[in-house]
Parts: structure tokens; C-alpha cells; sequence
């Protein structure tokens, strides 16, 4: 692989954008958050994140940046690696009980999920699996108007700041579903890269090849969509520059920063739809809590042998992006692979305690999950288990 090099003056300088939704870019601009509320009337906001982060600096870092304007805020960490429908009732119980003004969703994925899970549910009163993704959106009034919500994402992975649907996991069910409305994003999304200098580099490599899967999946989805196409491939130019260095060199602001962008334009792609790697990492996280990184990590090769033959085109201009040097479908795959190993993730979903028997049931959950029916190819329930089985036994 050519050494091509991140540009520093793009990368580390100030940027404010307004597609898909308004954006503040930046290192050090979450100091600009108490200003930032000020500006749009924020005088009370839930802090929704994620039990693992209740004692990290940034949460201490943003009450000091809103005290200072004279904002008040409680916090509401009950939310879960993969959230759940209970967490999201008691997270509308504590919006409500302290009158509450708007919603600051600040951590990985699944603390931004939790949060716009909250702010769908909490004044509009619809039940939250009526907001499921192929339910028909239900009218919003001025009356129970969805709480203004912004957005902060402290991982390089999920793209989930960039718009407003959550994947909640329904625990009776023992499935994840997508919850969204039309009529709702987030207020804005404020994008500092020195936010995830603190980020282990487990987690690093974990919700960086999380970013890596979403442009894949996502340029990978049959139908002509420029807008989400021209976000993958430069997703994949920017990741293929920054994952390694990142997790090998954990305070390199440049990678940091060129993984922050790379995550936030696979979260554009993806709009598009998904795949195969998802519907299954989708229900695997909902039954066994895994990490959602991780996993998608781990069953993407299994995914791509299925998925890439008859792909040639669009795998070239994926292995031109990455500057691979060779661009079939073989090398492509091998070249990923490679990025794997080098991050150390396992090469079996059984390194993290999921049992061979439930390759079926995992099969049978992971086509009604909406990334099943934008995979590129149709897979049937017979092989859509072998490929889970193959995941759990030796993914690569």
C-alpha cells in the first residue's frame, strides 16, 4: 500500500458544515458547547451517555463548560453497550421529573442512541416500538414537539451523530430494531477530535473498523445515491489513512481527527442502507451484549467472500480509495483482512463467547433486520447461517 498522508491544515483546522445536519468541526470545540446553548435557548439539558463513561474527563469537562454559562444539567448514564427498551422509559422518566429543556447525547454509539431514543419518546408519547423503521411515522404537534437534541460523539465509529435513528434492542423480543421519525434531527452535531484522545486503543480499533464496515456496506448497497456513494469512498480514503495510526498511536491528533471525519461520512453513507454484516452483528449484540464494533469487526470478511463476487467495479474504486495496490476482489479482501490483524481483533465471534447453537436463531432474527433487505445480494436462511456459523467458528 502507498504511503499517501493525511493534509494537517484540512484535518486539525476549524470547519462548520450544514449537510446532513449542522456541524461544528474542530479540535477543542466542545469549549464552545456553553456559548453554542446560550445561542438556541438551552437552559436545562439531559446529558445522556453510557454507564462506561459516567467517570471519563469529558463528562466532568462538559458540566464545567455549561456551569460557566449559567446552564443547568443532570445526567442520565443508564444506558447499556447496546441499549435497551426499559433504559429508554427511565431516561424519559428523569427528562420529564426534571423538566428537562433539550437532550445532549454525548459518548459512543449507543449513548447517542440512547439519547435520540429519549428525545422520539419523551413528548411525543408514542409508543417507542411504533417508531420503528418501517412503521408508518406518526403526526407530531406543536403540542408534543420532539425536544431539541445535540448531538457529541467521543469514538471514531458509529457516524451515529449525524442523524436522528437509534437501534434499541426490544428485550422480550431479544432483537434490535431501528426507531426514527422523519421530522426530527439534531439540533447540531459538535465534532472535536480531542474528544477521543482518551479512547483506549482496544476501543480505537473496535469502533474505527465499526466506520470502515458502514462505508463498505453502505457503497456496497445496490441504487444510484451520489450523496452517500461520494461519502463512502472518501470515508474509506480518510480511515485508510488514520485506523492504524490511531490505535498505534493514541494521541496523534491527525489520525484521531482523520478517523473522526471518516466516521462522520460513513454515517452519511450509510443512509443508503446496509447489509449482511449488520443484520447479523444486530441481533448477536441484542442477545449476547457484545460490542457492536467488534462484532461487526469480526463476520465483515465471512460477509465480503459472500458479498463481492460480481462486484469488480465498485471493489476497485473501494481499493483505489484505501490505495491498495492491487484491486480484485481477492486482494481487496485480503488487504481488509490484513487491517484486522494488524488492529488485533479476534478472528472468531467464538473469542467472545458466542455459542456455535445459536447460528440458526441468529439466522432466522438477522433477516427481519432492515440491513438484510439492502444487502447486495439475497441471502437465504441456509446461508445465512452458514456464514454466521463460519463467523463464529473462524471468521478469518
Amino acid at each position: 500500500m502507498k504511503n499517501f498522508k493525511l493534509n494537517e491544515s484540512d484535518i486539525l483546522s476549524n470547519q462548520n458544515w450544514d449537510f446532513p445536519t449542522d456541524t461544528i468541526y474542530g479540535p477543542g470545540r466542545i469549549k464552545e458547547i456553553g456559548q453554542l446553548c446560550q445561542n438556541n435557548n438551552i437552559k436545562n439539558p439531559l446529558i445522556v451517555s453510557d454507564s462506561g463513561s459516567k467517570n471519563l474527563s469529558f463528562i466532568k469537562n462538559l458540566e464545567t463548560l455549561l456551569s460557566e454559562k449559567d446552564i443547568k444539567c443532570s445526567f442520565y448514564f443508564e444506558i447499556s453497550p447496546n441499549p435497551r427498551d426499559d433504559e429508554i422509559a427511565k431516561g424519559c422518566a428523569q427528562f420529564k421529573n426534571g423538566q428537562h429543556d433539550a437532550i445532549i447525547a454525548i459518548g459512543g454509539g449507543s449513548a447517542m442512541d440512547g439519547g435520540k431514543a429519549i428525545c422520539l419518546t419523551v413528548n411525543s408519547e408514542i409508543p417507542l416500538w411504533d417508531l420503528e423503521f418501517e412503521q408508518t411515522p406518526k403526526e407530531i404537534t406543536k403540542e408534543n414537539a420532539f425536544p431539541k437534541i445535540i448531538t457529541i460523539p467521543t469514538t471514531a465509529g458509529t457516524g451515529a451523530e449525524t442523524e436522528i435513528t437509534a437501534m434499541v434492542t426490544h428485550l422480550e423480543k431479544g432483537m434490535k430494531f431501528c426507531i426514527w421519525h422523519p421530522d426530527v434531527r439534531p439540533l447540531f452535531t459538535l465534532v472535536d477530535p480531542e474528544l477521543t484522545l482518551e479512547l483506549p486503543s482496544n476501543l480505537t480499533a473496535w469502533t474505527g473498523v465499526d466506520a470502515l464496515v458502514h462505508s463498505i456496506e453502505g457503497y456496497c448497497v445496490p441504487g444510484f445515491h451520489p450523496l452517500c456513494d461520494g461519502a463512502a469512498i472518501e470515508s474509506l480514503n480518510l480511515i485508510s489513512k488514520s485506523l492504524v495510526l490511531a490505535v498505534e498511536e493514541p494521541q496523534n491528533l491527525l489520525a484521531r481527527g482523520g478517523m473522526i471525519v471518516g466516521s462522520y461520512l460513513g454515517g452519511i453513507s450509510f443512509l443508503k442502507g446496509l447489509g449482511n454484516v449488520h443484520s447479523i452483528s444486530h441481533m448477536i449484540g441484542a442477545e449476547f451484549n457484545t460490542h457492536h464494533g467488534l462484532t461487526n469487526a469480526i463476520v465483515l470478511p465471512v460477509v465480503l467472500r459472500y458479498n463481492l463476487i460480481g462486484m469488480e467495479e465498485k471493489v476497485q474504486r473501494m481499493s483505489e480509495a484505501m490505495q491498495f495496490e492491487n484491486h480484485s476482489v481477492d486482494s481487496f479482501i485480503k488487504n481488509i483482512e490484513s487491517i484486522l490483524d494488524r488492529v488485533n481483533i479476534p478472528k472468531s465471534l467464538s473469542e467472545i463467547n458466542v455459542p456455535e447453537d445459536c447460528a440458526k436463531r441468529i439466522a432466522e432474527k438477522a433477516m427481519l433486520d432492515q440491513a438484510y433487505a439492502t444487502n447486495p445480494k439475497k441471502a437465504s436462511l441456509d446461508e445465512l447461517e452458514a456464514i454466521v456459523l463460519q463467523s463464529i467458528k473462524k471468521a478469518r
